[in-house]
């Protein structure tokens, strides 16, 4: 068993969660609108296509949050924005030559539940004269336990809606007072209570560890909460402390946030309880109940891991809408301006509003390959690789036998079929993951920590 004090003081290096290769940081400024075409091309296709939606508004901020968002206390920008969202969608579907069929929506943000019933209805129409939505598209959805109300009730109803995903992140009032997020449990459950009333049976639930003030029980006592609740999924998630990027994150305390090696016993600790009570851990940090889509997804080794996180979506191409939203296609990946005026401005002005982008190279979809199976299912497979890639797939089998031959610390190993993570190194497969990142060893840019 590696010892995790001496990994985590020799790999101190904050890396990627690789939810992409390569990463956003990678991506070139002016690039994605030489990949849109490519996009669109790729959309109509004849395949099954993904789309993800960001709503970058919240009507509070949440000071541990990394997300592209912006705090409001009127709704009259969301409206406004949702007349963007609903141009955007439009100029899409003027560009598409067929309707092509929505495998998977996601709506990310801020606060998606903060949308207004007639919002969520404006929406669903644009989507259905654009895409082709049926009864195998999953639609999912975040949302803030403080947004419940008929207006969200019914406009997922609207919507679609097939899976809710809850932020909790800790139930722990003096926790919450330093993050700023006040929610009880009681209006947690009620929240998840009316979600199942809708029909939806997919729920996901959000936690954090790592958190200012959160001790081992008061976690403890968070996930206890999170599993009595009995979410199909939850997402355990190490707390990003990025002030360098999130200024708002410089109103939490770093005297207050625990060390590496506490986050390390926090994250195994939560583990623990999640795998008594049932759950199968999916990758580094989400659990499923067993008969869970995700859970069969990883048993049968076709999980994926996109911006979303863990997924059961293996579309080549995904729709990019909204301001900061990124997508994808066979070519490379794409991204919308973030800042939400200039998007609005782009898009209302009947041009989509893509900015950055990245076009990949034969290498970069070989270890995009590498680095994905590494994070799903801690192993590669050097016969799939001469298969899939050629002599680049036999290069870096190579490349793979030389890092496990110098790794001094117990974490991989490679045979004559596969490179593997070892089972108790599980924890720190982002570490691994990294030592097959090309962009890495140029790259000056700060990620969060590895655990």
């Amino acid at each position: 068993m590696p010892d995790p004090e001496e990994i985590l003081k020799k790999y101190a290096r904050p890396v990627p969660r690789y939810t992409s290769y390569p990463t956003a940081p990678h991506f070139q400024q002016g690039l994605g609108e030489a990949i849109l075409p490519e996009t669109v091309a790729a959309a109509t296709n004849g395949e099954r296509i993904s789309a993800y939606m960001h709503i970058p508004f919240c009507d509070r901020l949440c000071w541990f949050c990394a997300c592209h968002t912006k705090q409001t206390q009127r709704y009259d920008p969301v409206a406004a924005y949702v007349g963007s969202l609903v141009n955007e969608i439009g100029l899409y579907r003027n560009r598409l030559s067929q309707k092509p069929a929505l495998e998977h929506l996601h709506l990310g943000g801020g606060s998606p539940s903060l949308l207004k019933h007639e919002d969520f209805a404006r929406i669903a129409e644009t989507l259905e004269a654009a895409f082709a939505i049926d009864g195998k598209t999953e639609i999912s959805i975040e949302i803030d336990p403080n947004d419940h109300g008929e207006d969200l009730l019914s406009g997922m109803k609207r919507l679609g809606v097939t899976r809710a995903s809850i932020g909790v992140q800790d139930f722990d009032p003096v926790v919450q007072q330093v993050i700023n997020r006040p929610q009880s449990f009681e209006q947690t459950r009620d929240l998840l209570l009316a979600v199942r009333s809708l029909g939806i049976e997919s729920v996901n639930i959000d936690a954090l560890y790592g958190l200012p003030m959160q001790t081992m029980e008061r976690l403890e006592n968070t996930i206890a909460c999170v599993i009595s609740l009995s979410p199909e999924r939850v997402a355990l998630f190490g707390y990003a402390h990025v002030p360098w990027m999130k200024k708002h994150q410089t109103l939490i305390r770093e005297d207050d946030l625990p060390g590496p090696l506490e986050r390390f016993r926090q994250a195994q600790r939560a583990e623990a309880l999640l795998v008594e009570a049932g759950y199968v851990k999916i990758g580094i940090d989400h659990f499923a109940r067993p008969d869970d889509s995700l859970a069969r997804a990883a048993q049968a080794g076709t999980l994926g891991r996109n911006f979303q996180g863990y997924t059961t979506d293996r579309c080549e191409t995904m729709i990019p809408l909204g301001a900061s939203a990124i997508g994808r296609s066979p070519s490379g990946y794409l991204q919308n301006l973030v800042p939400t005026g200039q998007y609005r401005t782009s898009v209302d002005n009947d041009k989509l509003a893509v900015a950055k982008g990245y076009r990949f190279t034969a290498d970069d979809l070989l270890r995009a390959h590498v680095i994905e199976r590494l994070m799903c299912d801690f192993e590669f497979r050097f016969e799939q690789l001469a298969e899939q890639f050629g002599g680049l797939g036999q290069s870096l089998a190579e490349e793979a036998r030389l890092i496990a031959r110098n790794d001094e610390d117990g974490l991989c190993e490679a045979g004559d079929e596969a490179f593997r993570i070892l089972p108790q190194a599980r924890p720190f497969a982002r570490i691994v993951a990294s030592w097959f990142d090309a962009h890495m060893r140029e790259s000056s840019f700060q990620y969060s920590r590895a655990v």
